[in-house]
């Protein structure tokens, strides 16, 4: 095992809702480099002559893998895959693949956290493409991925023995695509898909680069299916995904292969921003770039922004202009998308905390009321919006653990009502949720009270989160009666 220390920061993010985010130090990182001799299994095998091109990195983050800010997708469940898709030339294919890695971090773990992954490369896309290989950690031959307790990375690498008799090679579909994807089997504390995240502090998560979401096309996610799990199940792109679920960058991840065929010539790429690569042709497609002719240098390229989506807030109206332009207006630039396939301000359905649903509205007024917004074009009669949930307690206040109120029922337990947590102050002691006022029943006055602490962290706090808002509310009516 090789080690390489550096510094790096993250901060965390989440899948399928459970939104985390925690800005952390990260003071070393590890190489875990996984050398697979594949002698068994049917494997393609086409003999390029070896040393007839250089092997090619090909990636979608513009991270180094070193010092650098990232970003912890602390929400990521067990069962879950980050893939990234990238397309060559036709030229390039067959490709002889050489290895593909990603960047695990953990953030504060207060335990040593073992995490069971898989590796899985793709002909063409996840979404419609054959995977041709795989490859699962059984702690024994391929072992599983540990992480020590405190804020640590690891960068977990698949590599090809290159002495072995047969390789891996990747023929073109017609896609000119191939992906590589890391799962994660089990977590170290794995929680309830959707419910319950997985516990921060006992797991490792997948990253990804603080840039900015530059390819929303070639990144994947595999998401889970669940009864609450508003995100959707199987295979998307970070385009077609809910912008509630989407991760704000690119997965920390890249891939190496052989091309069959290559120039050897360094040209000039243009990039979508205007800036200006002196790189290979191969290696300019693989970065979407648009690559001139061997020889001419950058300057005199004259590389031109690209024209992307930019949403101008003030007219509601959609533009196609280069990034300069639309920031100079005060829009809100989306490279790699034009207005005829990106929504600007998407308004649907919004799932609210009573189990309720309102709609049509758009995503940042459903989600200041604290709902979950459901995607461009739903609507409240197709809908189906998961029961809330509370925390549950038997008699005796042994335990709790958040339920819907039907199941918390057929437990024969105390249910706190819609939108309470175990994790507030006075889960299982509250005899009569929403009560501010001690009465022994939650009316009109436990109402005004919390009407008239709107915004503090004193009186009206029914649910004992530390301030007094819409939950309160919610929480009293949906108790409005006498105590039981």
């Amino acid at each position: 095992m090789h080690r390489l220390l550096c510094s790096i920061v993250l901060t965390t993010s989440a899948m399928g809702g459970n939104v985390q985010e925690e800005a952390v130090q990260l003071d070393a990182v590890r190489l875990l480099q996984i050398v697979i001799s594949p002698s068994t299994g049917e494997i393609g095998v086409n003999p390029l002559a070896s040393g007839v091109c250089p092997a090619e990195v090909w990636t979608l983050t513009d991270s180094d893998f070193g010092p650098g800010e990232y970003i912890v997708q602390a929400g990521f469940e067990q069962q879950e895959a980050a893939a990234a898709a990238y397309t060559l030339p036709a030229e390039a294919f067959p490709l002889h693949f050489n290895s593909a890695e990603i960047l695990f971090a953990t953030a504060n773990a207060t335990t040593q956290t073992t995490t069971e992954w898989s590796f899985e490369l793709w002909k063409g896309t996840p979404g419609s493409g054959t995977m041709i290989e795989s490859y699962a950690s059984d702690g024994t031959i391929l072992p599983h991925l540990v992480m020590p307790p405190g804020t640590t990375g690891t960068i977990l690498q698949i590599m090809i023995d290159p002495g072995d008799p047969e390789q891996i090679y990747i023929e073109d579909n017609g896609s000119q695509t191939y992906t590589v994807a890391f799962r994660i089997e089990a977590h170290h504390s794995p929680g309830q898909p959707c419910l319950v995240p997985p516990d921060q502090n006992a797991c490792a998560f997948p990253t990804t680069d603080t840039s900015g979401l530059q390819f929303p096309v070639g990144n994947w996610i595999d998401a889970v299916d669940g009864s609450f799990c508003i995100c959707g199940a199987g295979w998307f792109t970070f385009l077609s995904f809910p912008s509630v679920c989407t991760p704000s960058g690119d997965w920390v991840m890249r891939s190496t292969c052989t091309p069959a065929s290559c120039s050897g010539a360094e040209g000039a790429c243009c990039m979508s921003d205007g800036s200006c690569l002196y790189t290979t042709e191969l290696n300019c497609n693989g970065l979407s770039g648009a690559w001139t002719s061997g020889g001419v240098s950058c300057d005199a390229a004259d590389c031109q922004p690209a024209a992307g989506a930019c949403c101008v807030e003030s007219t509601g109206a959609c533009v196609e202009v280069d990034e300069v332009t639309c920031e100079a207006f005060g829009g809100v630039y989306h490279a790699q998308v034009d207005c005829g396939s990106y929504v600007c301000f998407p308004e649907g359905s919004c799932c609210l905390g009573d189990g309720g649903c309102t709609g049509p509205v758009s995503q940042d007024d459903c989600e200041l009321f604290g709902g979950v917004f459901m995607g461009h074009g739903s609507d409240c009669a197709t809908t189906d919006c998961p029961d809330p949930v509370g925390w549950c307690c038997p008699d005796d206040q042994s335990f709790c653990t958040d339920l819907t109120e039907e199941t918390c029922a057929a437990f024969g337990a105390n249910w706190g009502g819609a939108g309470t947590s175990c994790d507030d102050a006075t889960a299982c002691d509250a005899a009569c949720p929403g009560d501010v006022n001690g009465t022994g029943e939650v009316d009109v006055d436990d109402l005004l009270l919390i009407l008239s602490g709107w915004g503090g962290d004193g009186d009206g706090d029914a649910d004992g989160d530390g301030d007094v808002d819409v939950d309160d509310l919610l929480l009293a009516i949906g108790n409005f009666g006498p105590c039981e």
